[in-house]
């Protein structure tokens, strides 16, 4: 049996492999191989697959047996197409070599170029090129990287900051080029660099105590390992927990022929795009740079110039289009063949050696989310792709971008944040620091663009909030309410910002030593979790106006099943939900409603109440309030269906908690001040999570249930007369046991028939059901379908009591359990399918067992996460609900869904195919073989047959001569009979004659 296939070749217009082998070759060897397909110029090479990598990594640092055998007839084949011959010292091949993993990490692992310059291939490379200079350039290039890469970090070898080998070496370049009064490593003579390298070997020598290996398959082989090894280093992996990608995908090895730009002013490399990665415009897009190699564009060692006028950002670049017609022509012709092939923006390295073109590299390209709508959209609208594939080809989270400001991408390169928080709310803003909400509502009426920045936010400080740009904290996580709160309105938000010291009595806010005042400004990018003293420049994108998003989002209504919804609380908040998409509302939260300043004094007085009577009177007071929002709401989602949450919060969160504010209440309300302070020393509790909230509110405060339900039901009541179409579902919060929600469906349905009476209507159309949020309340699912005509499932909660964990606390260890593994994600982003989406999918089949077609959505955060969207329309909920600004995501991620669905359909379908194809080729080939065997047996029988007929003749023909032998012998035989008769006869006679005689004698 052969070995395992380890090693794929490629070059001179052959390969072994092909653009849909990303999985073992990754995507840059699928790619160079599907290149060569095409008969596009690429140097010759070699990919060592991703499952080498696997087995290097678990065998800690063991290749798996026979891949050097691979190896060297791979480098025969490169050598063959190539006709020179690594490590010959005559006529040497130098070799890059690249990592290469399924999914594109641009930078995040290593690179050596130039292997295979040793003391005894320089001489052979003057020349074979005729250039020193350009030989001992290449020369100490390989000494710089490979002492990095391979001795240094693969090595494990971790320097103090700024000791590294690289910065020690590009120091003495530096020095060199000072010294000599040059602006330019081109300026370097090949004496000054043949100088260079031999100090930079002694330099490796004295940090490193070992030598720089002088041996061609040694430089290879140490590349080889090194780039495995990188696919665990440190920035690779917090890459990939950023993209999502698997550790155990490992990386493939590409190891491919040298060709060199930096062989003078014939030579040139370049990074190109097949469209524009920032604006997605059809325009081919790119830098350059004459006589340099690859990592001087991609490090930014030498300013490029631009490819084309499109590119050009100044006067004084010099484009490639103009300075080499002829390679620019041959490069927008192999740019187009490929976005042909691919069908998709493209991702090119090139470069020219003495004016010879060569493609390094393709990979589908990396792009903005602006860039990213627009190109699906022109590329449907030019026939290259479907509308199926463009809806799955825009990421949500690059739909996410066009709906925040963001900060410039190209200013902020300028730039360095002077803080990192947690990304809680895209986007970017700039404005003044103000350190308390009451400020920030004074100056946002003001017209000023204010941040507001606190240690943590409550619900008493949403007016502030409102007002603000963007809000920064420096506790609290994703899930916060400074977070939550963020995202429902769209704005910009960091969290968990560690670094600030906020005094607010001071006015001031300390970073790292800095200091800043209320009134300095700063820059935000929510989307980064960056914070930058002064004002960056933002880009704004108005959703409304953009006709590619429009189109785009219709497509995908026309793919989706799932509704979606949106959480508002106003009819602001309403109206911009509509402008994005919304179908309705599904969770409309009635504490923010309490407080403006009279609504919040008619709260504290109905919490501080001490008779039923006291607490009717005060919630009698809201009653006008809550009406006249519902109403609002209600006529803004005309139509529409909208869930409204009876309130919620713990009472605590709504008396003060400051002494002097206690001592304003007590004279308000009239009361002792130590009645107020004990009564709010009463209400404080413990774990309020699990406290006094939500229904248990509404059972001990029927009042409160009453009169929410009537400020629902009379503003229904009121449009309905109007002539508007309302549809009010009235959500009870926190159910764990049926009975809980029979007592408040109770005085809900009691206060209807009040309503309708009082109205004059025969019938108000609005429904009534549950929030499921507590662990008891999806288990005990088929019991509570009993009484509720719908269910939202309050994952934020559910998550909370499901896992455990405390949303405002989690922060402090959930970062790490999701570095380890522990949880794919933070599960208050993303729900944890395996165990609290279990309660989802257990109170799903509950629900519905009981009470067929029972109407299901979700409106916690995880509402507008995609991969939860996707769960959701899996195990068969009606819709989701999220803010606002996510509801275009939604809408995306929904038709994701479906089409994904649709795609793993047809996987079993395409592999029974693909069996199928298989089978009929075996099956033809087993016929090639059946038939080509009957024409040997036939051949073999014509044979026998003529051998048989051949036998009896020769048998037939013996035995006539047999016969024919007999019968001459017979005849023989007869003759001589005949002869002897005819003798004896004539003896007779003679006989006969002589008696005669004699008796005639004696006669």
């Amino acid at each position: 049996m052969s070995p395992k296939k380890m090693v794929y070749t490629f070059g001179g217009g052959k390969a072994e492999g092909r653009a849909d082998d990303k999985n073992l070759l990754g995507g840059k060897g699928a790619n160079l191989a599907e290149m060569n397909r095409l008969g596009i110029p690429v140097p010759a090479g070699f990919t060592i697959t991703t499952e080498v990598c696997t087995a290097f990594m678990k065998s800690g640092g063991k290749y798996p047996a026979g891949l050097d055998r691979q190896v060297k007839a791979a480098i025969a084949n490169m050598e063959r197409v190539m006709g020179s011959k690594f490590g010959d010292p005559s006529d040497p091949l130098l070799v890059s070599v690249r990592s290469g993993a399924r999914r594109s990490m641009p930078g995040m692992m290593e690179t050596v170029l130039n292997v295979g310059l040793t003391t005894k291939t320089i001489p052979g490379m003057i020349k074979k090129f005729g250039d020193e200079r350009f030989v001992w350039d290449s020369y100490r290039r390989l000494i710089t990287m490979y002492s990095d890469v391979v001795m240094e970090k693969a090595a494990g070898i971790e320097p103090a900051d700024g000791q590294g080998i690289r910065v020690q070496l590009d120091e003495m370049l530096e020095e060199i080029k000072k010294r000599r009064g040059y602006r330019s490593d081109t300026q370097l003579t090949a004496k000054e660099l043949r100088e260079l390298s031999e100090a930079y070997r002694a330099k490796i020598r004295e940090v490193l105590g070992k030598e720089f290996p002088d041996d061609a398959m040694e430089q290879l082989w140490g590349g080889v390992s090194a780039v495995f090894r990188s696919w665990n280093g440190k920035r690779a992996i917090s890459y990939r927990r950023i993209e999502g990608i698997p550790d155990e995908w490992g990386t493939a090895v590409n190891v491919q022929a040298m060709v060199f730009g930096n062989m003078g002013n014939t030579s040139a490399t370049g990074v190109a795009f097949t469209r524009n990665p920032a604006t997605g415009e059809n325009a081919f897009y790119g830098e350059w740079l004459v006589n340099a190699q690859g990592e001087d564009v991609v490090a930014g060692i030498r300013t490029p110039e631009a490819l084309n006028e499109v590119c050009r950002t100044s006067a004084e670049q010099k484009t490639l289009e103009q300075e080499n017609a002829e390679t620019y022509e041959q490069l927008v012709a192999i740019r187009n063949r490929l976005e042909r092939h691919y069908r998709d923006m493209q991702d090119l390295e090139f470069t020219v050696q003495d004016g010879t073109l060569w493609m390094l590299q393709t990979r589908v390209g990396k792009r903005n989310g602006p860039a990213a709508l627009k190109m699906a959209v022109d590329m449907v609208n030019e026939g290259l792709i479907s509308k199926q594939t463009a809806v799955m080809r825009v990421a949500p989270s690059q739909l996410d971008e066009l709906l925040h400001p963001m900060v410039d991408p190209e200013k902020e390169k300028n730039y360095r944040p002077i803080a990192k928080g947690l990304p809680a709310g895209p986007g970017g803003a700039c404005g003044e620091i103000v350190l308390t909400p009451d400020r920030a509502e004074e100056l946002g009426k003001a017209g000023k663009a204010v941040i507001l920045v606190r240690n943590e936010t409550s619900p008493e400080d949403v007016h502030g909030m409102h007002a603000a740009e963007a809000i920064l904290t420096a506790k609290g996580g994703m899930t916060s309410h400074a977070a939550l709160v963020a995202r429902g309105w769209g704005k910009c938000c960091i969290v968990g910002c560690g670094a600030l010291d906020i005094d607010t009595a001071a006015g001031t806010v300390t970073v790292d030593g800095k200091v800043l005042r209320e009134g300095d400004v700063i820059t935000l990018n929510g989307s980064k979790g960056n914070i930058y003293q002064g004002s960056l420049p933002l880009i704004i994108i108005d959703p409304e106006k953009n006709e590619d998003l429009r189109t785009f989002l219709a497509w995908c209504d026309g793919i989706r099943r799932l509704g979606v919804r949106t959480n508002a609380d106003s009819p602001a908040d309403a109206e911009q939900a509509l402008r994005f998409g919304a179908e309705g509302i599904g969770l409309c939260r009635t504490e923010h409603m309490f407080f403006g300043d009279e609504r919040i004094k008619c709260m504290r007085q109905m919490i501080l109440s001490e008779s039923v009577e006291e607490r009717e009177a005060a919630v009698a007071k809201l009653l006008p309030f809550q009406r006249a929002d519902f109403k609002g709401i209600l006529r803004a989602m005309a139509g529409k269906p909208v869930t409204i949450r009876l309130l919620d919060p713990p009472l605590h969160e709504f008396v003060p908690q400051e002494r002097d504010l206690i001592d304003e209440l007590a004279q308000e309300m009239g009361k002792d001040v130590d009645a107020v302070e004990a009564r709010i020393a009463q209400l404080h509790e413990l774990n309020p999570m699990l406290g006094h909230r939500g229904c248990r509110l509404g059972i001990s405060y029927p009042e409160v249930t009453a009169m929410q339900a009537r400020a629902i039901l009379e503003a229904a009541a009121e449009l309905t007369k109007e002539g508007v179409e309302v549809h009010p579902e009235i959500m009870v919060p926190l159910v764990g046991h049926v009975k809980e929600l029979s007592h408040q469906r109770a005085i809900i349905m009691k206060v209807a028939e009040d309503v309708k009476a009082k109205s004059g209507l025969k019938k108000l159309d609005f429904l009534v059901g549950t929030m499921i949020e507590v662990p008891r309340g999806a288990l005990t699912a088929d019991e509570i379908a009993e009484e509720a005509q719908f269910f939202s499932f309050g994952t934020n909660d559910l998550t909370q009591m499901g896992c455990g964990f405390s949303r405002d606390d989690a922060g402090t260890f959930l970062p790490a359990y999701v570095a380890m593994g522990i949880y794919p994600a933070d599960p208050f982003e993303s729900l944890d399918q395996g165990g609290v989406g279990q309660l989802v999918q257990i109170g799903v089949e509950k629900g519905r067992a009981t009470r067929k077609g029972l109407k299901i959505g979700i409106c916690g955060e995880h509402g507008g996460d995609p991969e939860s969207i996707e769960f959701c329309h899996r195990v068969g909920l009606n819709y989701v609900s999220c803010s606002p600004f996510r509801v275009p995501i939604a809408r995306l991620a929904a038709a994701q869904a479906v089409l994904a669905e649709r795609d793993a359909a047809k996987r079993p379908a395409k592999k029974k195919a693909a069996k199928k194809k298989v089978a009929k080729k075996k099956a033809a080939k087993k016929a090639v073989k059946k038939r080509a065997a009957k024409k040997v047996a036939k051949k073999k029988t014509t044979k026998k047959v003529a051998k048989k007929k051949a036998t009896k003749k020769a048998t037939k023909k013996r035995a006539a001569k047999k016969v024919a032998k007999k019968k001459v012998a017979k005849k023989k035989v007869a003759k001589k009979k005949a002869t002897k008769k005819k003798a004896a006869k004539k003896a007779v006679k003679r006989s006969a004659k002589k008696k005669a005689a004699k008796r005639r004698g004696r006669r």
